[in-house]
C-alpha cells in the first residue's frame, strides 16, 4: 500500500504539474491572441488613415491642375512656386507609400494645402493685375482713337471724313483689255486676230485708280501672262526677270516704271512674240498686274 501511495502522489504531481503548463500556455495563448488583434486593429487603422491620406493628396493635386489650366499660361509666371507644390506633393506620397507616422504626413499635407492656397491667391493677384492693365489699354486705345476721329472731323467735314475712310491704301487697275494682233509694215502697223498662229504680239491696258491715300512717287508695274499650260511668258529665268511677292521670287513678263502723284492714269504695256517659228499656245490666258508687291487686277484673253 505503501508503494502505491507514493505512486498515485506521483502521478498526481505530474498531473499538477501538466495543469500549470496548460493554465500558462492558455494564458499565454490568450495574451498573443490579444496581440494579434491589436497589431491587425492597428494596422487596419493604418490602412484607413493611409486611404483618407492618399485621398486628400489626390484631391488637392487634381484641383491645383485645374486651377493651372483654368489660369491658362498667366500660371507660367509661378512656375518656381508650382515645382514646390509638386515637390512636398512627392514628399508626401512616399511618406504615405511607407506608412510613416501619420500625424508627421498630416501635418506635411497640411503645409501643402497652405502653399497651395497661397499660390491661388497669388495667380488671383496677378490675374486682377493683368484684367486692369488690359482695360486701362483698352481704354487708352479708344481714347487715341475718339482724339484722332475729333480731329479728322475738325478738319474735314462729314462727307469728307466718309470718303477718306472708305478709300483703300491700295491701287487698284480698272478697265483692263488684252488685245493680240499681227504685225505689218516692219511691226508698225497691228491688225487684230485671235489664232494662234497668226498673233505676234499682245497688248494690255488699264487705268491705275485715283487714291489719296497711297504714296506718291515713283512705281514700277509687273505684269505676268500664263499660257495655258500655267507656265509665265517671259525673257529670261533669273532674277533679272522676276520680282518680290509675298515673301516669294516670281517671273514676270513686263514691267514699266511709272510716275503716281495719286491721280487715274491710262497705261499700255505690249508683249512681241520672240520665237517666229513656233506658234503661240491655242488656248485662255490668264495675265495678272502688280504693284507696290500686291496684286492689283487680273484678265483674261484667249487664241484659237
Amino acid at each position: 500500500m505503501s508503494e502505491n501511495d507514493n505512486q498515485i502522489k506521483k502521478y498526481r504531481r505530474i498531473i499538477t504539474g501538466l495543469l500549470v503548463i496548460i493554465a500558462v500556455l492558455i494564458v499565454l495563448l490568450i495574451v498573443q491572441s490579444n496581440r494579434v488583434s491589436t497589431i491587425y486593429v492597428q494596422k487596419a487603422e493604418g490602412l484607413a488613415k493611409n486611404s483618407e491620406l492618399q485621398r486628400e493628396l489626390d484631391s488637392l493635386l487634381n484641383e491645383h491642375k485645374h486651377i493651372k489650366m483654368e489660369y491658362g499660361s498667366l500660371s507660367d509666371k509661378l512656375s518656381q512656386k508650382d515645382s514646390v507644390i509638386l515637390a512636398n506633393a512627392s514628399e508626401i506620397q512616399k511618406l504615405i507609400g511607407m506608412q510613416a507616422d501619420y500625424g508627421r504626413t498630416k501635418r506635411k499635407l497640411e503645409l501643402l494645402r497652405n502653399i497651395a492656397k497661397e499660390y491661388v491667391t497669388r495667380l488671383d493677384s496677378l490675374y486682377t493685375v493683368n484684367r486692369l492693365l488690359t482695360n486701362e489699354n483698352i481704354k487708352i486705345k479708344k481714347d487715341i482713337r475718339n482724339e484722332k476721329e475729333i480731329s479728322s472731323s475738325l478738319a474735314k467735314d462729314k462727307d469728307v471724313l466718309a470718303e477718306k475712310v472708305n478709300l483703300a491704301s491700295q491701287l487698284k487697275a480698272y478697265n483692263i483689255k488684252a488685245g493680240t494682233a499681227k504685225l505689218r509694215s516692219g511691226g508698225k502697223k497691228e491688225v487684230e486676230t485671235d489664232k494662234a498662229k497668226k498673233v505676234e504680239r499682245v497688248n494690255i491696258c488699264f487705268t491705275l485708280s485715283e487714291n489719296k491715300i497711297a504714296g506718291a512717287g515713283a512705281k514700277t508695274i509687273y505684269i505676268r501672262i500664263a499660257r495655258p499650260d500655267n507656265v509665265i511668258v517671259c525673257e529670261g529665268k533669273d532674277d533679272k526677270y522676276s520680282f518680290d511677292y509675298q515673301g516669294q521670287r516670281i517671273q514676270f513678263s513686263m514691267k514699266k516704271e511709272i510716275e503716281y502723284s495719286n491721280k487715274a492714269q491710262d497705261i499700255c504695256l505690249s508683249w512681241n512674240k520672240k520665237d517666229d517659228k513656233s506658234p503661240a499656245m491655242v488656248g485662255k490666258y490668264n495675265v495678272s498686274l502688280f504693284v507696290d508687291g500686291y496684286e492689283i487686277g487680273q484678265t483674261q484673253f484667249e487664241l484659237k
